[in-house]
């Protein structure tokens, strides 16, 4: 089954429609009514095993998301997860109610299930997918806490149908109890996790994807004792971890990703198989109305009345009402009626598997045709891979920035070294047409270049904030206006540098103003800056030279030579020397 399920996935992904859906055929037809004849009808069991694989995707997409990119977005995903996945609940439980002649509770059973969207499918999509990243880690985000909502809601329905004296007060005392015992939990175990394992030093790089596991399973049992959300609590545990700078991060990931497609294979399979396709064909033609409402109606306003004070426009709004998609999630929700024993149970998961597969086939296969409809797509990837290992890179202060040179570019024509990256920056690698290019500084830059730049760590922000002058431009400094000429010699002198003075970008020098800074040294501090008065400037971490061109340049030149210079400093120096005769040859 499981080999069929990889097979499923690359028909999927030739054919664009949502990998799931294939899933679940599979395991509708290795049921009792289908070729393989395997009858199986536990819902308790199944819904054991959809609880521990939801555990596992939820973890790897909180892994690989990490606080630093849902941050940004975290009030639009926190807004869409409880404001519209309550909103949408009521909307598709009246119409459920209506359109299938069930209780108010039992409806809103349904809608409830239905209005989650399935992380596991949001991530299948945006693997695939060029949307806006701002959209897409929303996206990823609301998916990541918006299980918990749906199954307190689910929970409460149940217990309100099962407990006469129960009611919507009780219902939203257990709701709060929940979120806010489960975001504890997780916010403290996701810290204690962090110190833990990046303090400890483990025989062997594949025994930290085992403490991981164990963080995954402590976070939803301790969680689930303390009577809060544990899968709540298991999201914001991976999110601490997946920003944290842990040892081999890169075979942490690695392993959940796999772990997370087992996950998610073997889930919708067992799904499939629970499945009766007699039942599927009793509710289908009711089942296309309620789809009809959810996808066109409850989603959509419900994503408006969430994002009513988000910075959104009407273009985003309308793709994040376009992209909930549903998937395991609902389904799994559903068997919890059925093992409760309510009356329309077996009913109801019926309904909730078959507008599950319409809704899913709908918007899975519209998503980026629509987006790009919009104007909502970008030349970058939606979730990017990075190219380099950054685990072992962060751990020793560095990180990884990775940017592709869009159609356009004000960069494209350029070379390496006119980006003007900070010192303690550099591009390391270029991935041209599927091929890695070891970059120099004399390297013309193209348009879909992919540049991989090795920053030190508090520098990362800095490096993404310069992006956009590489796609608008302007490149490169502006040339240095013209220097004044003296009649007078230039006096020329070298003194300490002063306590007060920036070696690195003096404003001025000697109480005369710095016009431009033509050079700055990359492997230590040092700059070339010409004067105001005609003069120039060479600093240092310890000495300052001043004085007219043929002075300075001859002063750089005779240092160089001397024994005690050490070969980067030579190099510096016979740069600024280099420079300052050109200069001369273009007066």
């Amino acid at each position: 089954m499981l080999a069929a399920g990889i097979l499923g996935a690359l028909l999927a992904d030739r054919v664009r429609v949502p990998a799931l859906l294939l899933f679940l055929v599979l395991g509708m037809l290795a049921g009792s009514e289908g070729l393989g004849g395997i009858h199986f009808a536990n819902y308790e069991l199944a819904r054991t095993l959809g609880t521990i694989a939801l555990v596992l995707i939820l973890f790897e997409g909180g892994l690989t998301s990490g606080w630093s990119e849902i941050r940004p977005v975290l009030g639009t995903a926190a807004s869409l997860a409880t404001v519209g996945t309550l909103a949408t609940a009521l909307l598709a439980g009246v119409a459920a109610k209506w359109i299938f002649g069930l209780t108010w509770l039992e409806g809103m059973i349904v809608g409830a299930a239905i209005a989650a969207t399935d992380s596991a499918a949001i991530f299948a999509v945006l693997r695939n997918s060029t949307l806006e990243k701002r959209l897409a880690r929303s996206l990823e985000g609301e998916s990541g806490m918006n299980d918990p909502v749906a199954l307190l809601l689910v929970i409460g329905f149940i217990e309100w149908i099962q407990q006469p004296n129960y009611g919507a007060a009780d219902m939203i005392g257990l709701i709060a109890l929940k979120i806010a015992v489960g975001i504890v939990v997780g916010v403290l175990l996701g810290r204690v996790a962090v110190w833990i394992i990046t303090r400890i030093e483990l025989p062997s790089d594949g025994i930290y994807p085992v403490a991981t596991i164990a963080a995954a399973a402590l976070a939803y049992g301790l969680s689930e004792v303390a009577q809060g959300s544990g899968l709540l609590a298991v999201y914001l545990t991976a999110l601490a971890l997946g920003s944290a700078r842990i040892p081999a991060r890169r075979s942490v990931v690695s392993f959940h990703e796999g772990l997370g497609w087992v996950s998610q294979i073997g889930l919708f399979i067992l799904l499939g198989v629970l499945v009766f396709p007699e039942d599927i064909g009793n509710v289908a033609g009711k089942g296309l109305a309620l789809s009809a409402v959810l996808i066109f109606l409850a989603r959509p306003l419900a994503t408006f009345a969430a994002t009513v004070f988000s910075p959104l426009n009407v273009r985003e709004k309308l793709m994040l009402g376009w992209a909930g998609l549903r998937g395991a999630t609902p389904i799994w929700l559903a068997t919890f009626p059925v093992v409760a024993g309510v009356r329309s149970g077996e009913e109801e998961f019926a309904i909730v598997f078959f507008v599950v597969v319409t809704s899913t086939l709908v918007q899975g296969a519209s998503f980026e045709p629509l987006a790009k409809r919009l104007r909502l797509t970008t030349d970058e990837p939606a979730l990017p891979q990075r190219l380099f290992e950054s685990g072992r890179i962060r751990e020793m202060g560095g990180d990884v920035v990775a940017f592709r040179l869009p159609p356009g570019a004000a960069a494209a024509g350029h070379r390496v070294r006119e980006l003007e990256l900070p010192r303690e920056a550099l591009v390391n690698v270029i991935v041209r047409d599927g091929h890695a290019i070891p970059p120099r500084g004399s390297t013309e830059l193209r348009e879909g270049d992919e540049l991989h730049i090795l920053v030190r760590g508090d520098l990362r922000d800095e490096v993404e904030a310069q992006t956009d002058r590489w796609v608008k431009g302007p490149i490169g400094k502006p040339a240095p206006p013209p220097l004044p000429r003296r009649a007078a010699s230039q006096v020329f002198s070298v003194r300490p540098l002063r306590p007060d003075e920036d070696p690195e970008s003096p404003a001025e020098v000697d109480g005369v103003a710095v016009l431009a800074l033509l050079r700055s040294r990359r492997d230590d501090v040092g700059a070339m800056a010409a004067l105001a008065d005609g003069r120039y400037a060479v600093t240092s971490e310890d000495l300052v030279a001043v004085g007219g061109r043929r002075a300075l340049a001859g002063w750089c030149e005779r240092r160089a030579e001397l024994a005690d210079i050490d070969t980067e400093t030579k190099a510096w120096l016979q740069e600024v020397t280099g420079a300052l005769i050109a200069r001369g040859r273009r007066l």
